[in-house]
């Protein structure tokens, strides 16, 4: 009988040593929340939480996921390289119509959750979803609609914490500065008046648009020091602007966010004389960027656009940047896979031209984009 009172009292000594740490944190919406760290079942929750639990490596803790992450699935990265994910559960509609407002209880009380992950819920909001549940809820946030924030480095830094990953979070938000570091550096110096004059048109803002919507903080041009044209529009964030202004400004070299590359490529055969009108056009400066704002902010695809413009803009400066394998490294790091051809065999490669008259080889019959792709439903953009 001796060795069996022993073993049960190991078994009791022992079990509280199982029990995992509770932690205490500030998410970022001030609040502090009370949670077991390291928890087993999480989920993330409106625009660009789950990119960030991916970015961590937090994969094999999620239990559920939104409809809108099951959409169209070949626009963000991290949904190309975690596609198994669509077999999880619904935990609700998601999309930009979730913003700030209490999500499908049902569903995510179906998938018990120990944590919730959501971004750009108000601090009362938060609150009272917390109590009415009882699951800890953490806000998140990028910072400003379809910008760079450094918000964001709060807020993957705090999943670390939270998940037991911090060393891989800080590493994520190491990769991204020292990115920026990189991209700075290489134009240190360079005059600024015989930096080139340029414009990015077709950026995606809660839905397609053409090449009149811009945007004067564009963090691929800011990252750079490109010369943005929007700038003189006197105004930040997004912008409309219309065609006159456009040629007004004439930028010497041009670039299209490939969200819009289909509604520039139809514009373009029904105003060919603007297009004419413009110096890129006629010189044929005229190159694809990759969309970056799918569901908040695509990372990966802000540093290898911005990697992109800076080859462009100063190409001795980044003679030895290969714009594949660059964007591969930056996919690899973030994602654990290399991604770039998959999105480029449905965008187009990054620092590609659109095949327009005039525009490609000298081939004036041609009237297609080198990427011209069935019209996306673009109601996930914010």
């Amino acid at each position: 009988m001796y060795p069996v009172i022993l073993a049960v009292g190991f078994i009791l000594i022992t079990a509280p040593c199982l029990a995992k740490e509770k932690i205490t944190v500030t998410d970022l919406a001030g609040r502090e929340v009370t949670l077991t760290k390291d928890p087993d079942r999480i989920i993330g929750i409106a625009p660009g939480t789950l990119r960030l639990i991916l970015y961590v490596g937090g994969k094999n803790n999620v239990v559920g996921v939104e409809d809108i992450e099951k959409a169209n699935p070949k626009t963000r990265p991290y949904w190309i390289v975690n596609s198994d994910l669509h077999l999880l559960p619904s935990i609700g509609p998601g999309g930009p119509n979730s913003i700030n407002k209490e999500p499908d209880l049902e569903k995510v009380l179906t998938v018990k959750p120990d944590v919730i992950f959501i971004t750009y819920l108000n601090k009362a909001k938060a609150e009272a979803l917390q109590r009415k549940i009882n699951i800890p809820v953490i806000v998140l946030t990028y910072g400003p609609f379809g910008t760079f924030n450094e918000l964001v480095f709060d807020s993957i830094r705090l999943v670390g914490r939270i998940l037991d990953k911090a060393d891989r979070a800080e590493a994520v938000v190491n990769y991204v500065k020292d990115s920026q570091n990189d991209l700075r550096s290489r134009v240190q110096g360079f005059p600024a008046e015989q930096r080139p004059a340029v414009y990015v048109g077709g950026i995606g803002f809660k839905g397609t648009h053409g090449i009149e919507r811009t945007e004067t903080v564009y963090p691929p041009f800011e990252w750079v020091k490109a010369r943005n044209v929007a700038m003189l529009a006197g105004k930040k964030g997004h912008l409309f602007v219309d065609k006159e202004k456009i040629l007004s400004w004439d930028p010497d070299i041009f670039f299209i966010d490939s969200g819009g590359n289909e509604l520039v490529r139809q514009d373009y055969v029904k105003k060919t004389d603007f297009y004419k009108g413009l110096t890129a056009f006629k010189n044929r400066k005229v190159y694809i960027l990759h969309s970056f704002n799918w569901y908040m902010t695509n990372i990966g695809t802000v540093i290898a656009d911005a990697y992109t413009v800076g080859k462009t803009l100063y190409p001795k400066q980044f003679s030895d940047v290969d714009l594949e394998e660059k964007a591969d490294e930056i996919y690899g790091f973030l994602l654990g896979k290399p991604v770039h051809a998959q999105i480029a065999n449905m965008f187009g490669r990054l620092g590609g031209s659109p095949e327009l008259p005039g525009i490609v080889n000298g081939k004036q019959a041609v009237r297609r984009f080198y990427f011209n792709p069935p019209p996306v439903r673009r109601n996930d953009d914010v």
